[in-house]
């Protein structure tokens, strides 16, 4: 018999009906919905799955901008017991055909986000797939066969939802497959069950202090899971959602403004956005509405932390430590409060003015464990307090996609999940991150593994070698660098367009970009700087690669690199 905790997504569903069902509940664009009538989606989209065939245990994959039939559809499949694969919008085709290969969805929905690949679908690429429901004109040249195509409309007509039905579970409880990159860089699939969000969820209202009377704008992406766990802690409050396609920052300071947000998360690279463009309009009568504000993806610099305290003088800022595999936020921290006086002296106690970042002797502190979770350190040395950080808890995923049984951690409901992260515990109950233990490079909120985008700038013929390593950024937290030796027989161009030799093919970084570009890897994983590596690289004594030394000496000796850029 599969072990699952009875808690349910869509148990959010009466209270929307009920408490909610007369309030504006999901803000897109010109369009509102209530409680009542964003549940009789909802509940209309469930039953027309069930009658087209969908069964408990099906994944349906997603490929959409935020929107309100985004949430609708993620709560439909979830009532009927199937299982939600949200896929990234800024996947190349390849990225999303390696996802959908591995979870095997028997639906996919998709808007116009996926145009510049939907096309490539045709020809049964994906065997598994046998509905398809695009929400809007189906793109261009796009003509398949073994594909159902169906509209939301025509679910909906079909729907036979009763009034006695209830909600049904996958095996094991599973919801949502969420996708996160593994060592090679790959999308893989996290099993996130209905216990973990629910919990997860549960953590955010205890810690942040969501309410019913917030107006949330959702500025992360609803593929990953921080926008995900948010977007479902604000469902459990029956607070109002305002949806935006992506964020952008002059979009979002107009929502602000029009519908008095009171809360949102941000990244590093999204808070710098709104600062920077916050103090170029001088003014922004929005800002006094909002009151929380949750920072994940990073930690903020003390600089950014003081301009979002400046322009939100109401709002209290927490910041977050989580991952994917834990259902998202391990460790919270307020590091603004406009209610206490010693806020200023708290972000001089954690800020640096040399790095930009909260950086400390000990690491840089996240903050406390959330109340569901276990959090233990995990030391070569006994005496040694810095080791790996490992949890446990309801909001561990239940394993990923295609893991064996018996591979990698055994029992994942009762063993430590390793999170990757190096740090320590204080007597106060602080945790401090102090690194990676694979090298994991976090820009702009998004996970970039060096070993991927070291195999992409190999394909070059003129590259002989790279390591890419990651650098601190205000803005990003870290930008991708790489440090590439060339072929004997192809010669650098300096920043000037002058060749460091003669009669040898030209190699620079606007030519390696390019590269990266054709060869599909994702915008973000590109490196911002390219630096001429002319000698052998730190290596240890069975030849790996000394990547944190070699992260050291760039940050060292980069002035000295800036003709190679």
């Amino acid at each position: 018999m599969a072990y699952y905790s009875q808690a349910h997504i869509c148990q959010c569903l009466t209270r929307l009906s009920t408490l909610r069902a007369n309030s504006v509940v999901t803000i897109t664009g010109e369009g509102q919905k209530s409680g009542r009538q964003f549940v009789e989606e909802v509940m209309g989209l469930a039953g027309g799955l069930l009658r087209v065939g969908l069964h408990k245990g099906d994944v349906v994959a997603i490929c959409a901008f935020n929107s309100d039939w985004y949430l609708e559809w993620l709560l439909a499949v979830a009532f009927v017991g199937g299982i939600v694969a949200p896929l990234n919008y800024r996947w190349s085709f390849e990225e999303a055909k390696s996802a959908m290969l591995s979870v095997r969805p028997a639906m996919l929905v998709a808007d116009g986000s996926c145009d510049h690949w939907y096309p490539e679908l045709q020809s049964n690429v994906i065997p598994s797939l046998k509905w398809h429901v695009f929400m809007g004109n189906s793109p261009p040249g796009f003509s398949s066969k073994s594909l159902n195509q169906l509209t939301a409309e025509t679910i909906r007509k079909h729907s036979m939802i009763s009034p006695v039905f209830n909600p049904c579970w996958a095996p094991d409880g599973a919801v949502i497959i969420c996708f996160t990159s593994g060592t090679t860089g790959r999308p893989k699939g996290v099993i996130i069950s209905h216990s973990a969000l629910v919990v997860q969820s549960l953590a955010k209202v205890a810690i942040v202090g969501y309410s019913e009377d917030d107006v949330y704008l959702h500025t992360a992406p609803l593929c990953h899971i921080g926008g995900l766990s948010s977007a479902l802690a604000m469902l459990m409050v029956g607070a109002s959602h305002v949806l935006i396609p992506k964020f952008e920052a002059a979009i979002a300071i107009q929502v602000i403004e029009q519908y008095s947000v009171t809360s949102f998360i941000t990244v590093p690279a999204m808070m710098a956005d709104l600062i920077s463009l916050m103090m170029a309009k001088a003014t922004c009568k929005g800002s006094q509405s909002v009151m929380k504000i949750l920072n994940g993806g990073g930690s903020l610099s003390a600089e950014l932390t003081e301009n979002a305290a400046k322009l939100f003088p109401r709002a209290k800022i927490h910041s977050a430590y989580g991952m994917t595999e834990a259902c998202s936020s391990l460790t919270f921290m307020a590091v603004y409060d406009p209610t206490l006086q010693t806020s200023g002296e708290n972000l001089q106690a954690f800020g640096s003015t040399h790095s930009g970042l909260s950086h400390h002797p000990q690491g840089v502190c996240v903050g406390k464990p959330a109340p569901h979770v276990e959090l233990k350190i995990c030391a070569n040395d006994p005496s040694d307090q810095v080791g790996r950080i490992l949890t446990r808890g309801p909001h561990v995923m239940l394993g990923y996609w295609d893991q064996k049984p018996g591979k990698g951690s055994e029992s994942i409901n009762e063993a430590w999940l390793d999170t990757g992260d190096i740090g320590s515990i204080d007597i106060f109950g602080n945790v401090w991150l102090v690194g990676r233990v694979n090298g994991r490079i976090k820009s702009g909120g998004e996970n970039v593994y060096p070993e991927e985008v070291e195999a992409i700038l190999l394909q070059h013929p003129g590259v002989s070698a790279s390591v890419v390593v990651g650098i601190p950024d205000a803005r990003l937290t870290e930008i991708v660098v790489a440090c590439v030796k060339l072929r004997e027989t192809w010669q650098w161009t300096g920043s000037r367009g002058k060749p460091f030799g003669e009669n040898k093919p030209l190699l620079c970084s606007d030519i390696l970009r390019k590269h990266c570009k054709e060869k599909e890897l994702t915008g973000f994983k590109v490196p911002k700087l390219f630096i001429l590596w002319t000698k052998p690289y730190p290596v240890t004594s069975t030849g790996k690669i000394r990547r944190e030394q070699v992260r050291r000496e760039v940050m060292s000796y980069l002035p000295s690199f800036s003709s190679h850029f």
